[in-house]
C-alpha cells in the first residue's frame, strides 16, 4: 500500500482499529466513463469538508478507532492481481476482528471482498444499493465485469442472500432473474425482518443517487433516489450485523472533482458509523 492523505479522523493503526478503510483504485472493466480509480483519493480529499460528528448516529469519528490503510498497489487493468490483493486484505482485516470498508474503484471490486467475507461469516447476506442490477451473466462476452458482479456474488452467497435497493436499470433477462429470486426490496424498513441476525455485507454504488446529486459516476442513470433517501436506507440497517462493506463508482473530474465528492465522502462516513455501531452491538 502506498503513502496517502488519510480519510478524516482515521488516526488509528490497522492493528488497533475497529474499522479499516482501504482504497481500491481499479476501473479496468469500466464500460462508459473511466476514472473510478481516482475515487479513493477523491473521497479522502473531500472528507476534509465534513464534520467528524454525525447527529443521526450521535457518534464522532474522533471517538472511533478508525484506520485508513491507503490504496492497494494494483494496476488498473490487472484484475487477477487486484482480486487477489482485495481478497487478502479483507481477509487480514477480518482476522484482526475489524470491519473492512473498501473505497472504489468500480463495482467489480465487491466480488473478492464478498468472497473473503463469506468465508469468515457463513450465511452472509449482501445488501446491494445501486441504479443497476449488475446481474448479467456476461457483458460483451466477459464474465467478470462491473455489469456482472452481482450475478457472480449471487452464485457465491446464494440467490436467497442478495437484497437489492434503488434499482432502476437492467436488461429484460436481469429483471426476470430478479423477479424469479425476489431480490428487489422497495420497503427499506423490512431489512431487519428479512435479514435477522445474519451477517451483512453492504455495497453502495453511488449511482443509486440521481445524477443531479451524484453526476460523477461511471454510468449515471436518471430517476435515482435523493441523498436523504439513501441515508434513510443506511439508517434502516441499524441493528443488523454489518461486518463489511464498500462505496464504489465515484469518478472525480480532474482536480478531485466537484461537490459530489463531498456526497461520496459523507456516504463513506455514515457507513463507518453504521459498521462501528454494528460491531459493538
Amino acid at each position: 500500500m502506498n503513502a496517502h492523505q488519510r480519510y478524516l479522523g482515521a488516526d488509528s493503526s490497522i492493528d488497533e482499529a475497529d474499522v479499516v478503510l482501504v482504497g481500491v483504485p481499479f476501473d479496468g472493466t469500466a464500460s462508459f466513463r473511466p476514472g473510478a480509480r481516482f475515487g479513493p483519493q477523491g473521497i479522502r480529499f473531500w472528507s476534509d469538508a465534513l464534520e467528524t460528528y454525525s447527529r443521526p448516529f450521535n457518534a464522532d469519528l474522533e471517538d472511533l478507532k478508525l484506520a485508513d490503510a491507503g490504496d492497494l498497489r494494483i494496476l488498473p487493468a490487472d484484475w487477477q492481481r487486484a482480486a487477489g490483493e482485495i481478497h487478502q486484505t479483507v481477509e487480514k482485516i477480518l482476522q484482526l476482528e475489524a470491519v473492512p470498508i473498501m473505497m472504489g474503484g468500480e463495482h467489480l471490486i465487491t466480488l473478492p471482498a464478498v468472497e473473503a467475507t463469506a468465508a469468515a461469516f457463513p450465511g452472509l447476506v449482501v445488501v446491494h444499493m445501486d441504479a443497476h442490477m449488475d446481474l448479467r451473466d456476461d457483458y460483451e462476452g466477459v464474465g467478470l465485469s462491473h455489469a456482472t458482479v452481482m450475478r457472480r456474488v449471487m452464485e457465491k452467497v446464494g440467490s436467497d442472500s442478495l437484497l437489492q435497493y434503488g434499482i432502476r436499470s437492467g436488461t429484460r433477462e436481469e429483471w426476470a432473474l430478479s423477479d424469479e429470486n425476489d431480490t428487489l426490496i422497495s420497503d427499506i424498513e423490512t431489512f431487519p425482518d428479512i435479514i435477522g441476525d445474519r451477517p451483512v455485507y453492504l455495497s453502495i454504488d453511488l449511482d443509486v443517487l440521481d445524477p443531479s446529486i451524484m453526476p460523477e459516476t461511471g454510468t449515471p442513470e436518471p430517476g435515482g433516489i435523493s441523498f436523504s433517501q439513501l441515508h434513510k436506507a443506511i439508517l434502516a440497517c441499524r441493528g443488523l450485523h454489518v461486518v463489511a462493506g464498500d462505496v464504489v463508482e465515484y469518478c472525480p473530474i480532474p482536480g478531485w472533482g466537484g461537490p459530489s465528492g463531498a456526497v461520496a465522502a459523507k456516504v463513506v462516513r455514515e457507513l463507518i458509523f453504521l459498521t462501528a455501531e454494528s460491531r459493538n452491538l
